[in-house]
């Protein structure tokens, strides 16, 4: 059984301990909502350029020959990027985008394809060198990342992909939803044509310029709805010349929302970690409380012994 001195040896630990993690739950309270801020000014934003770009694709006669809108016949290179952080202590909140990234990649592999390796965040790098991935990495910013950083990422990106070193880019990041949540996300952010951009037309516009159909099936309706949704626009210069403006700009912005989200995600799973630690800390100091109260008593008993035995040894 430990001594008293060892018992209160780590009661003054977990103590000490206690402090830390109670300053890092503060710490990231405080950025937490600063980064919520950032989110809420972006995704306004973000959303204008998407339904910009829909309109501009809509509205253009052909689309212009923009290298990010040429989908590749045959598939063969899937660029994965993963966006974690460059700290730990956050809980699942990195190993779960490894887990998703890994999960990806044997799907990939079963299909034939070959993978390369993007990752922000120092945890995402060193995680998939010691895998024995090559690897692009992107580190230093996670806790607060700049639009200079994810113009940086999307160069890199788009270059690849114009280059033809890959064929396809998909994203994992976790999506921010509440403090106590953030879910895993995976996008594909090229060629636009299969992502959600130029993808899904199950949105509709805030004036009304998209219409929907009424389950009539018949194409004539779907022609005049369309032509109709090209008939609210004038587009100075021409349409084309807007979507191949826009385009980088949308690659872009995606990724800068994936940052943030992720920053935010990052902010609110160290802050929840770090109030369980604390928690699990104070039940602690009272477990080792008891038992020190139990091993002094012990040893007032065993001194009392000891000299009723002197006692009675001197009779």
């Amino acid at each position: 059984m430990a001594s008293q001195k060892d018992i209160k040896d780590r009661i003054s630990s977990v103590k000490n301990i206690r402090k830390i993690t109670r300053a890092m739950e503060m710490v990231a309270a405080a950025r937490l909502r600063r980064a919520e801020q950032r989110i809420e000014e972006l995704r306004p934003y973000a959303d204008a350029l998407r339904r910009m770009t829909r309109r501009a694709s809509e509205g253009a006669e052909s689309l212009p020959d923009i290298p990010l809108l040429k989908e590749r016949e045959n598939v063969q290179t899937v660029g994965l990027l993963l966006v974690t952080g460059d700290r730990g202590l956050a809980g699942g909140f990195n190993s779960q985008i490894i887990r998703a990234g890994n999960r990806r990649c044997r799907e990939l592999e079963e299909e034939g394809k070959d993978v390369k390796w993007y990752a922000s965040g120092k945890k995402g790098v060193s995680s998939l060198n010691f895998r024995g991935r090559d690897v692009t990495g992107f580190e230093g910013f996670t806790d607060r990342p700049a639009f200079s950083d994810a113009r940086e990422i999307g160069d890199q990106l788009t270059a690849d992909y114009v280059d033809g070193v890959v064929d396809r880019v998909e994203v994992i990041y976790n999506h921010y939803v509440s403090t106590m949540t953030q879910e895993v996300s995976h996008e594909t952010l090229l060629p636009l044509q299969q992502a959600d951009v130029l993808g899904d037309d199950d949105e509709s516009d805030e004036d009304g310029s998209r219409q929907s159909g009424d389950g009539s099936g018949e194409g004539s309706d779907e022609g005049a709805n369309i032509d109709q949704s090209r008939s609210l626009w004038i587009y100075e210069p021409s349409a084309e010349e807007i979507l191949e403006r826009l385009v980088p700009d949308y690659v872009q912005i995606s990724i800068f929302r994936a940052l943030l989200e992720s920053t935010a995600s990052e902010h609110g799973a160290r802050m929840t970690a770090m109030r369980s630690a604390s928690e699990n800390a104070a039940e602690l100091i009272d477990d080792l409380t008891l038992e020190a109260n139990r091993q002094r008593q012990a040893d007032i008993t065993q001194e009392i012994m000891e000299v009723v035995a002197g006692a009675e040894g001197l009779r």
